[in-house]
């Protein structure tokens, strides 16, 4: 009789773990509206923060000042004031359970991380050009989100081929081709994110790749004359303002 009753019990125990999995499974499970809400999310974070940062340049290899007041606070602060002129909504996190929550919280950590590490450089006084330049910092807060995120996703900055400076950033066969058929197609709609299921490092994956287009603050290192060289020693693409000049790359691993 008592072995009938643990036997019962185990049985118990063993359909509710099983159905709590279940359940767990299920909502974890993104659609594709999901998932494109995510990688629109997590894109328009990473491109509002550098963009805080492009417009900081003057600031940041200004050589009279000290402390720039440039923390990471006050860069995240401007990351969501821009989020806001993009968006028309305010920022606002997501549950911290979903992956949404997690990726939002695993860039936002990305920033301030990055951010503190720059604050020697970024506030050295009697030193103009610091080399913390946009692509940089976007560089390195993929970087931390990426290993932040644990391979649940990924983000990259890239470019079309030629308008690429850092070998780490150019693109895979899918981005290139995206860029190539796609983004540069006149009928292509602006600003509209291409997404797919697609092989990512040997990975099955949905990948969400978002255009961008020059502005003057970007012109300044990538725009005329072509050729010449900028502040940092590279040579100067010819961009043109509004023409595509890159793009931003994420994937979700199924």
């Amino acid at each position: 009789m008592e072995n009938l009753r643990h036997f019962r019990s185990s049985m118990t125990f063993g359909f509710y773990l099983l159905m709590s999995f279940c359940f767990t499974g299920q909502a974890l499970a993104l659609s594709d509206g999901d998932k494109v809400a995510i990688g629109t999310e997590v894109t328009i974070i990473y491109r509002a923060a550098r963009g805080v940062v492009a417009k900081s340049q003057r600031l940041i290899n200004d050589a009279s000042k000290g402390d720039k007041g440039l923390s990471a606070d006050v860069v995240i602060a401007k990351m969501k004031e821009n989020y806001k002129k993009e968006t028309g909504n305010n920022f606002k996190m997501a549950d911290s359970e979903s992956l949404k929550g997690q990726a939002q919280t695993a860039l936002l950590d990305s920033i301030s991380s990055v951010m503190n590490h720059a604050q020697a450089l970024i506030n050295e006084k009697g030193k103009g050009l610091k080399g913390f330049l946009p692509a940089i910092f976007a560089k390195q807060m993929g970087d931390g989100f990426n290993k932040n995120m644990e391979g649940k996703a990924y983000i990259k900055l890239t470019a079309p081929k030629n308008y690429v400076r850092n070998r780490a950033n150019r693109p895979d066969k899918w981005e290139a081709n995206v860029v190539e058929t796609k983004f540069k197609d006149t009928g292509y709609e602006k600003n509209k994110v291409f997404t797919e299921n697609a092989k990512h490092k040997g990975k099955d994956a949905f990948r969400l790749i978002l255009p961008e287009y020059y502005k003057e603050a970007c012109l300044n290192c990538h725009g005329d004359p072509k050729g010449t060289k900028d502040i940092t020693g590279g040579k100067k693409e010819g961009g043109k303002l509004g023409e595509l000049g890159g793009a931003i790359s994420f994937v979700i691993y199924d």
